[in-house]
Formats: structure tokens, C-alpha cells, sequence
């Protein structure tokens, strides 16, 4: 349902436009996306049902205590991330049984947002430990994923994010997602999140170059 929702919702605050690499995601694919607003999830959850992906979502638990949302998040069985908690740890344990009943997982493994006002892109940040130790628990594939154009629909402090939202369906931002092609990534700890990391910035600047945006680093 959260995907059907994204769908539904997207063509309301941007336009959106979808590229792939390669064929069909395996089943229990990690699917690994760049993090860069609040109305990022958004778009790449649209993007994907495009593609005929559902995953399950790690989230921050703090949006399963929102009404509505947090029922739909709780009905359809995505992953509260308790960050800073002993309760952490039970989220790539779910992940980890998402994965290998088949279901793919989508993963926001910079596991924050950028502390930037402006509204343009810059790479993807420093990935956390999280997605290699779920990738070297149970093996499974990596699907890098970069969206552009986000940030011009929810960004800054949160009276900026509001007026944006409020103003995305006059303004109806370009928006763009691409997806790479599944990677079987060797390794785990650092040298996995360097691939991971750099396999996702290149889904990314893709997607920025479809937009005409430059590329710019990390803040």
C-alpha cells in the first residue's frame, strides 16, 4: 500500500522520470538510495513501483508514532530503525529474514539527512556500518539507487521544508531516480561500504545529470 500511496502521490508535488541499468532486481536484493530530504522516500518508493518493486522499508521508528502512516507502515511490515537504542539490532535482524524470504529491502544507509538549507545536490554522505554488516549476514545483492531533485520539493530548516511542501504541487519540481544494476559486492566492513558507497554516488550522479545538475561533494 505505501508504494501504491508513493505512486499516487508523486505526479502531485514533482514530475518524475525513471532510468534503470539492468534487468529485473533478484529477489532479496538490498536496495541502497541516497538520502537527501524528507520527500526523498517519497520518490524513490514512486520510482520503484514504476518498476514493479515493493520493498520493505527501514525507516526511522519515530514515523511508526504518526498517525495514519504509522498503521500503513506497521500493516505492510517495514522496519522501525531505533537509533541510539539496544533496540537497533533488531532491525537488521527483521531485514535480515525480509531478505531471505525474497522480499527486497530498501536501506537509507547514510542513516541521516544533510545539515544544508540550500536546495542543491551534492553527493551522497558517509555510509554507516549497518548495510555491510546486513550484506555479510545474509549475501545478498546490492542495488545502488540515486535520486536528484528532492531537495527542490522539502529542504533547509522546517519552516523551508513546510513552505516547500505546501508550494511543490504549483512549482512540481523535475525529479528523477535511476537504479543500477544489482551488484554482488566481495568483502564486508570498510571495503564493502566503499563499493556500496561509491556504486550509489554513481547511481546518483545520473540522476543529478538528467536534471542538469552538477555534481558537487558531500557537505
Amino acid at each position: 500500500m505505501l508504494s501504491r500511496l508513493a505512486d499516487a502521490l508523486a505526479p502531485a508535488v514533482g514530475h518524475l522520470t525513471v532510468t534503470a541499468d539492468g534487468p529485473e532486481l533478484p529477489p532479496g536484493s538490498i536496495v541502497v538510495a541516497n538520502h537527501t530530504s524528507l520527500a526523498d522516500p517519497l520518490v524513490v518508493l514512486a520510482a520503484l513501483h514504476r518498476l514493479g518493486v515493493r520493498p520493505v522499508v527501514m525507516a526511522a521508528a519515530g514515523l511508526w508514532r504518526v498517525p495514519v502512516l504509522g498503521r500503513v507502515l506497521a500493516r505492510d511490515g517495514h522496519i522501525p530503525v531505533h537509533r541510539r537504542d539496544r533496540r537497533a539490532a533488531h532491525a537488521l535482524d527483521e531485514a535480515a529474514d525480509a531478505l531471505r524470504q525474497g522480499r527486497p529491502v530498501l536501506i537509507y544507509a547514510e542513516g541521516g539527512l544533510p545539515r544544508r538549507h540550500d536546495a542543491a545536490e551534492a553527493a551522497p554522505g558517509t555510509f554507516r556500518s549497518g548495510l555491510s554488516r546486513l550484506a555479510h549476514r545474509t549475501g545478498a545483492p546490492m542495488v545502488p539507487v540515486g535520486q536528484a531533485g528532492a531537495r527542490r520539493i522539502s529542504s533547509g530548516n522546517v519552516p523551508k521544508q513546510l513552505a516547500g511542501l505546501f508550494t511543490a504541487p504549483l512549482r512540481r519540481p523535475g525529479l528523477h531516480v535511476h537504479v543500477g544494476s544489482p551488484l554482488q559486492l566481495t568483502g564486508h566492513g570498510a571495503a564493502y561500504t566503499e563499493r556500496a558507497h561509491a556504486a550509489v554516488t554513481a547511481a546518483w550522479r545520473t540522476a543529478a545529470a538528467h536534471l542538469g545538475e552538477h555534481a558537487r561533494p558531500a557537505a
